[in-house]
């Protein structure tokens, strides 16, 4: 039975490969192991172009600028009409408002004209930042006090050489500052410290406008033509207007002459001369500048633009 098994085994498996030997097989392809292939991206089709209006371009707007404050100069004291509505007083004193404070160019001869004038004017004396005082006489120096004393604390700035027991006076009150040199007081405005040419030490105030400098003298002791060529070496600046005392009151015709001619060469646009200059000079300078003469007195004023401060 055993060896029966084994045959029907044998005529099984011969049967199997005649099967298998009529049947036609392909080989099979060899199987390659691939890195696997990138599904590629999709080509992008390109946006058309639109045809709609296109949309403008913002024009550029300028940078805003600051416009330049102006400067005021108001002539508060002096023994020349001009308002009647003012009181004269033999003396000198300067108004001089900007964006970047108040400045008064010396004080008069005494303070209730000073302060009598202002109050007329509608000016606050306790709004004043600087006072700057030209030289020592009481004509320019007088009302000082008397502005203290209605409580305005100003920095007081004086020529060095002022007496010991005035600036201890005033340093007792309020802050004051010795001029040596030039010194700026206010953005764009200057004491120019003393200026050589007289035994009294006297110092003149420039002020930057866009129109040129404006050149303030008390009483030029010095000579206001030494007064107006130091004030430009301090800016640099062509002169559009001279004012304030020139101490020409006994001049001759032919020191007014040269003087004259040292403004043209100065290049000096116009002048309001007051107080001190007296009447052959301020003659003299009608006829030599014409138009560009003002007839200053107490209550005179003019504005110029500022430098923007």
């Amino acid at each position: 039975m055993p060896e029966m098994r084994g045959w029907i085994l044998l005529l099984l498996v011969l049967a199997g490969l005649l099967l298998a030997g009529c049947e036609r097989t392909e080989p099979a392809p060899p199987v390659l192991a691939l890195s696997p292939t990138p599904t590629a991206a999709p080509t992008a089709t390109a946006a058309p172009t639109p045809t709609g209006t296109p949309i403008p371009t913002a024009t550029p707007q300028p940078t805003p600028t600051e416009e330049p404050s102006p400067v005021m100069f108001v002539i508060v004291y002096d023994n020349n009409e001009y308002d009647p509505a003012l009181q004269t007083g033999w003396g000198f004193a300067c108004w001089i408002e900007t964006g970047a404070g108040i400045i008064l160019f010396d004080t008069g001869g005494d303070s209730p004209t000073l302060l009598g004038n202002m109050a007329q004017l509608g000016i606050d004396p306790q709004a004043i930042d600087v006072v700057v005082l030209s030289h020592i006489h009481g004509d320019h120096t007088g009302g000082l006090m008397g502005l203290l004393d209605t409580g305005a604390r100003p920095v007081v700035y004086v020529p060095a050489a002022f007496p010991t027991s005035f600036k201890e006076a005033v340093r007792a009150r309020t802050e004051l500052v010795e001029v040596t040199e030039p010194v700026e007081v206010l953005p764009d405005i200057y004491a120019t410290g003393a200026v050589s040419g007289s035994t009294i030490a006297e110092q003149a105030l420039a002020v930057e406008t866009m129109e040129g400098l404006v050149v303030v003298t008390g009483c030029a002791h010095p000579g206001v033509v030494g007064m107006v060529r130091r004030a430009q070496e301090v800016t640099g600046d062509n002169v559009a207007l001279v004012t304030g005392g020139f101490h020409l009151g006994g001049a001759s015709r032919a020191q007014i002459e040269g003087i004259i001619a040292d403004f043209r060469q100065l290049g000096v646009q116009r002048l309001a001369p007051c107080h001190c200059t007296g009447d052959l000079a301020r003659q003299m300078f009608v006829d030599a500048f014409g138009a560009d003469f003002v007839p200053a007195g107490v209550g005179w004023r003019v504005t110029l633009a500022g430098q923007g401060n």
